[in-house]
């Protein structure tokens, strides 16, 4: 059974910095298609996009609003992914979801739909 664990929230002002982890455990995936991503989700909204590495290669994926704030890294020898989340702003504050997948393309990099495990998140609280 696969396992995404998470780690790394917590409670900080505006403009600190955050790293979240996440790792993977349980099952033996093939590198070259795997894709790891966080996603977030704000009190009444929807879940959304934050960050991708797409299938264990150099290409990293970011939406806008985190594009040079948020940097997101992986260790292939460990199977896990880190978010480096630098100059955190309030509208940052979510709870922040790892999430593995086999079959993603580039199209669907951004879409919740094409990832198949998921962690039980982590909360992320920046105050003004």
């Amino acid at each position: 059974q696969v396992q995404v664990i998470e780690s790394g929230g917590g409670l900080v002002q505006a403009g600190d910095s955050l790293r979240l982890s996440c790792a993977v455990s349980g099952r033996s995936f093939t590198r070259s298609t795997l894709t790891l991503a966080w996603f977030r989700q704000a009190p009444a909204k929807e879940r959304e996009f934050v960050a991708a590495a797409f299938r264990w290669s150099s290409s990293t994926h970011y939406a806008d609003s985190v594009k040079g704030r948020f940097t997101i890294s992986r260790d292939s020898a460990k199977n896990t992914v880190h978010l480096q989340m630098n100059s955190l702003k309030p509208e940052d504050s979510a709870i922040y979801y790892c999430a593995i997948g086999t079959t993603v393309i580039t199209s669907t990099i951004r879409s919740t739909s094409a990832y198949s495990y998921w962690g039980q998140g982590t909360q992320v609280t920046v105050s003004s």
